[in-house]
């Protein structure tokens, strides 16, 4: 998949600036004369030779690296270097950076994917991270995971066993979350759990609600990994929707953050793994279909418009948005941000897959993954976000970025190429896990038009 060629090349700026008689840069002066002491802005950028970053198979790629402090060349720098396909291991190569940048040549890809290119320098005893990633023709990324002949019968099954629990909402105004145009409550409701549990298991979530009377949309909002207390939407319930944000693991979700990093450092941690075995009794068994109770209570509620209902999410919630859309046909949309458990098992065949990378062979012997057991994988092909993308058919709002090494591109893009629904795209090239405020914008923008709110 990768080139065997990766040398590293003195910038061709560099070259150029010397044959020319051109000065070097000016190296940053260690401390100014009036200063008593230097502290600068570091960083490590690399970036692709192509303005799109994306490459057909078989393109030479480039990645040009420079250091800098307070945006001026360092001297005397070096990195170290490595590039491989998303996600894999590579060999690190430590290079001197001339003070024009340094540029390497990285060689190519043969097959659809991502290359990454990956350098850290030191500076004053920290060591900064720089990376950028060049896609090979990613609409033809193909998905390895393929779904079980009983999947869907599976699925139905577990909704059956959900529509026999009564709904049983609870609701608690929160007159301090209150505002003068919406009403905010703790709300939670009857969930399937297991049948040895002492008390039937519910999900919990902050409800937020126009004070206006009428009718209107419904949002429900679901979570990212890990532990957390919640708040809700209020603004978007003040632009004209109701909104429900929830909790996946069965607690309230407004007591103290003590009380969750509690939970995560002791009965939590690793939760995704939890029963991975038993498809039967896995932990995301009954988140997804948690989710889908939390649209039982949405429709239910008197001011729903009877017609609008989005599902909105980011890693776990983005795996969450596309796998209740695909479950529950009352689901009008959906926007996914860098969606987890995407094609997991692409490790098994030497590729990236998605968060939480359970079939990932270890970084350093290459052995497989502990995990990488036949019932594992059989499970696995039950929950993954790929075969639900399969199974959309309503518009959705994609959106992630290149340097993704949490959910990476190359699982995104197996996702999303499966999808036959309508369905949107927005990419930025430099995102990493993370969450910029254009990228909330857009999608805020795209719930709007979907809704007609202003």
């Amino acid at each position: 998949m990768l080139s065997s060629r990766f040398r590293f090349l003195v910038s061709i700026a560099c070259v150029a600036s010397a044959a020319s008689g051109r000065s070097a840069p000016t190296p940053i002066t260690p401390v100014p004369p009036q200063a008593m002491a230097r502290v600068a802005t570091v960083q490590v950028r690399v970036a692709p030779d192509h303005r799109d970053w994306t490459y057909e198979p078989g393109a030479p790629v480039r990645f040009k690296i420079t250091v800098t402090a307070d945006n001026e060349p360092i001297d005397n720098i070096s990195v170290n270097v490595a590039v491989a396909p998303d996600m894999m291991p590579g060999v690190a190569k430590a290079v001197a950076v001339p003070l024009d940048g340094l540029v390497i040549d990285a060689g190519t890809m043969t097959q659809p994917g991502f290359l990454r290119c990956v350098a850290t320098a030191e500076v004053a005893g920290k060591v900064y991270r720089g990376l950028a990633t060049a896609a090979f023709a990613p609409e033809k990324i193909v998905a390895t995971q393929t779904a079980p002949a009983d999947f869907d019968a599976f699925w139905q099954a577990q909704k059956a066993a959900l529509a026999a629990v009564p709904v049983e909402p609870l609701l608690t105004l929160l007159p301090e979350a209150c505002t003068d145009k919406v009403n905010v409550y703790h709300v939670s409701f009857r969930n399937v759990g297991p049948s040895w549990a002492p008390v039937p298991a519910r999900i919990f979530g902050i409800l937020c609600e126009p004070k206006l009377p009428g009718k209107y949309p419904a949002v429900l909002r679901v979570p990212g990994a890990g532990v957390r207390p919640y708040s809700g939407d209020k603004d978007l319930a003040a632009r004209g929707a109701i909104t429900l944000e929830i909790g996946v693991h069965g607690i309230p979700v407004n007591l103290a953050q003590s009380v969750y990093d509690a939970l995560y450092a002791s009965a939590l941690p690793g939760y995704w793994l939890f029963n991975f075995e038993d498809k039967e009794n896995y932990y995301y068994r009954r988140i997804y279909l948690g989710c889908v109770r939390a649209n039982d209570f949405l429709v239910s509620r008197e001011m729903w418009n009877g017609k609008d209902l989005l599902v909105l999410g980011a890693s776990q919630g983005g795996q969450l948005a596309i796998t209740t859309a695909a479950l529950d046909p009352r689901v009008t949309g959906l926007s996914a941000t860098h969606p987890a458990f995407c094609d997991v098992s692409a490790e098994l065949h030497g590729r990236a897959g998605g968060w939480p990378h359970p079939f990932m062979p270890d970084a350093v012997t290459g052995k497989p993954s502990p995990h990488a057991t036949p019932a594992k994988i059989e499970t696995a092909t039950y929950y993954d976000t790929v075969n639900f993308a399969r199974r959309l058919k309503v518009p959705g709002f994609y959106i992630w970025g290149y340097n993704d090494d949490v959910c990476p591109p190359t699982s995104t893009f197996a996702a999303y190429n499966v999808i036959t629904a309508p369905k949107e795209l927005a990419v930025e090239f430099e995102q990493a896990h993370s969450y910029p405020l254009e990228q909330s914008e857009a999608i805020n923008a795209w719930v709007r038009r979907q809704l007609g709110l202003k």
